[in-house]
């Protein structure tokens, strides 16, 4: 099995971390370690928040609140393991580790399009049809979207994971980089890596072109109907009703485009670590920050 032969050949990936300059390294240090906790503190105080409140019982919080724990969830796979070893030397992190990480943080990435596309189904529904939507939305109904999103996001990050540490790595076992991320794995593999990025390539664009392409679509629905209401209170409420999804979906997709594009562009490896972490930490911290506006 090509697992277990992985496991006899490297039981260990080192991480390069940040910048090796040591007042550089303080600053991203206290700067990452803020959002971090600010990420924690304002997510979490949202989900108390929409738990204690009868009157944020609704299906716009239950999502709400579903994604503040993928917030939690996906900052949590990442920058606990990278502040605790930011200052050691040698920044070692088990095969089993890696694969945990890639797998988590994989699977709330892409549970995040899922739900994403589920919070613009009901911004649709509260527009389009105002005086069904309680009906339409349903608690069963919302909780069914809610696993439906847990079970695609995981299994499209079971199947990349599956294909990623089925290789062969032989060495070096350094990861340039602050974490388990796909491309730099990729360069140490021994083995093709053809199969698994023509997989992972394919589960990127169901996972995430898809979510895109139906949110897209949806908005596209709730400007038709906006622009036949004559009302400016109405068109005005209608905007307020979808205005922090909105939001939350331009940045989620916005700044993904910009992290890939940045990384492709040529630049430093320390620019495309700083840009790729300001992507993983700050996005999850100001999500709950637009729905409390």
């Amino acid at each position: 099995m090509v697992v277990g032969r992985n496991m006899s050949m490297m039981t260990n990936f080192i991480l390069q971390g940040f910048s090796e300059n040591p007042e550089l390294q303080v600053v991203l240090y206290v700067l990452f370690l803020g959002i971090y906790l600010m990420t924690l503190t304002w997510n979490l105080g949202l989900i108390v928040l929409i738990r204690m409140k009868s009157h944020l019982h609704t299906p716009m919080y239950f999502f709400l609140g579903n994604l503040s724990f993928f917030d939690i969830s996906y900052s949590s796979s990442i920058a606990p393991k990278m502040l605790y070893d930011f200052f050691k030397e040698q920044k070692t992190v088990s095969f089993v580790g890696c694969a945990a990480q890639f797998f988590v943080f994989l699977g709330m990435e892409s549970t995040e399009c899922c739900l994403l596309v589920a919070m613009a189904y009901d911004c649709y529904t509260a527009i389009s049809d105002p005086l069904l939507y309680t009906a339409l939305m349903s608690p069963s109904f919302c909780l069914r979207m809610a696993i439906t999103a847990y079970t695609g996001g995981f299994l499209s990050g079971l199947v990349q994971t599956s294909s990623i540490f089925r290789l062969y790595f032989c060495g070096p076992r350094v990861i340039n980089y602050f974490f388990c991320d796909l491309p730099p794995l990729l360069n140490l593999s021994c083995s093709s890596t053809f199969l698994s990025q023509v997989m992972n390539f394919l589960v990127i664009c169901e996972v995430g072109g898809t979510s895109a392409l139906i949110v897209l679509v949806s908005y596209g629905y709730i400007i038709a109907v906006v622009t036949k209401t004559h009302s400016p209170q109405g068109q005005t409420k209608a905007f307020n009703t979808c205005a922090s999804h909105l939001t939350t979906v331009i940045l989620f997709y916005g700044s993904g485009l910009f992290s890939y594009l940045h990384s492709s562009a040529g630049y430093s490896q320390d620019q495309d670590k700083v840009v790729s972490m300001f992507y993983r930490a700050v996005i999850p911290m100001l999500n709950s920050t637009i729905y409390s506006l």
